[in-house]
């Protein structure tokens, strides 16, 4: 299960609506071996496509070296389908490359960066394996909810 706070959750779909009809994309570290979603990262897609996202190399080298020097690693990373539903795709499930982490997809097809709701959903993805998970949102994370 992931447990999110309100902000986090709110933050990664207000990215998803602004950044539509191009996919958006970003990581939530947290403290190694935590499964705290803590700190939100909205990345730029390099791509700068509808149907695929691609985190800029130099970017992302740089997070993860930010993220080692913090004792923090990949808890939530996210994007969103802007035509699809919210599930992962044969190219998401090729790169899915941390077996820890929570995969969120985020749905704009319906409402694109309008009012209205989107299609938020976990999974987690262990070699090759998608396996959907409940999602939680919480006014805050609190010591006993991860």
């Amino acid at each position: 299960m992931l447990t999110i706070d309100q902000a986090t959750y709110d933050a990664i779909v207000a990215h998803a609506k602004r950044d539509h009809p191009v996919e958006a994309c970003g990581i939530v570290a947290g403290p190694e071996g935590s499964d705290r979603p803590e700190r939100f990262i909205e990345m730029v897609n390099a791509a700068g496509s509808p149907t695929f996202y691609e985190y800029d190399s130099t970017d992302l080298l740089h997070l993860y070296k930010e993220m080692d020097e913090r004792d923090e690693e990949p808890v939530v990373i996210y994007h969103s389908h802007t035509a699809t539903e919210a599930y992962p795709s044969v190219t998401d499930v090729n790169l899915a490359s941390e077996p820890g982490a929570h995969y969120v997809l985020v749905s704009t097809r319906e409402h694109g960066n309008n009012e209205g709701p989107v299609e938020f959903r976990s999974y987690s993805i262990v070699d090759g394996v998608v396996t959907e998970e409940e999602v939680a949102v919480v006014p805050t994370l609190t010591r006993s909810e991860s």
